[in-house]
């Protein structure tokens, strides 16, 4: 998209970083913890613009105040509050959290799995671990960011399930009581589980992708509306905030490139 609002120079990153910011939409004054280059720039702009109570982290131990670039090692930060690993617990168990977490393997319910490929007794592969995805997705507002969808992401069933999905929180019964999987946007488009049964659901395409597309880089029967929109393009300001603040040397580029 160009400075004046036209799409000509639009790229799929930063239909990636609109898509992202599009899931913080109406969260109001919560943790936003987006995790990676695109989250990042995504929950940055979504503050920046339309979302300006969400309370965001520098990645470590601060919570930061104002538009700050990705990239900056050196640059001054406005420092709100001090958030020591003990206190980001308080912040998980209260609830008052929006995560969003990557995943090697997803599944029509959002089962999700980052912990290893292949069976239990033998892996064919190691991967992140368990880490926090269970008490995330019970206890916390979770998306994901998939960069690269494809069968071998979106599967019928997930190896192992790290993060659960909207079948086992329903099995839980009251203890699932929390459980609100928002989006899932990946490198062709935006999903998500607004069915009766909570299935995965086609929610926008990104400029370019066809909703064919989608339905074969996925590895389950994927809900299909009669009509799909293309994931919004940046205001004007957006395209400045993300050219020119949150990330001026172009790092989402690298995550996604131009197909």
């Amino acid at each position: 998209m160009s400075a004046d609002g036209s799409k000509d120079l639009l790229t799929r990153a930063e239909s990636c970083v609109i898509g992202v910011a599009e899931c913080f939409r109406g969260d109001g004054e919560i943790m936003a913890n987006p995790i990676g280059t695109i989250p990042m720039i995504g929950g940055r702009l979504a503050r920046a613009s339309f979302e300006p109570d969400l309370v965001m982290t520098d990645g470590e131990a601060l919570l930061i105040a104002g538009a700050y670039p990705i990239s900056a090692t050196d640059q001054p930060k406005v420092v709100e509050a001090w958030n020591p690993y003990r206190s980001m617990f308080d912040v998980v168990w209260s609830g008052r959290r929006h995560v969003m977490m990557s995943g090697s393997q997803i599944d029509r319910y959002g089962n999700q799995n980052f912990a290893f490929i292949g069976s239990w007794e033998k892996p064919k592969a190691q991967l992140l671990g368990f880490r926090g995805a269970p008490g995330n997705t019970i206890q916390n507002t979770t998306s994901y960011w998939i960069p690269n969808h494809s069968t071998r992401v979106f599967v019928e069933k997930v190896d192992v399930v790290s993060g659960v999905g909207y079948d086992r929180a329903a099995a839980l019964g009251p203890a699932g009581r929390f459980h609100n999987l928002r989006h899932v946007v990946t490198n062709l488009g935006v999903l998500d589980f607004e069915t009766p049964d909570h299935t995965m659901r086609l929610r926008s395409v990104h400029p370019g992708v066809t909703v064919d597309e989608i339905v074969a880089a996925t590895g389950f029967e994927l809900v299909v509306p009669d009509s799909v929109p293309e994931t919004r393009a940046p205001t004007p300001e957006e395209y400045r905030l993300i050219h020119e603040v949150l990330d001026p040397e172009g790092l989402r580029e690298k995550e996604v490139p131009n197909p």
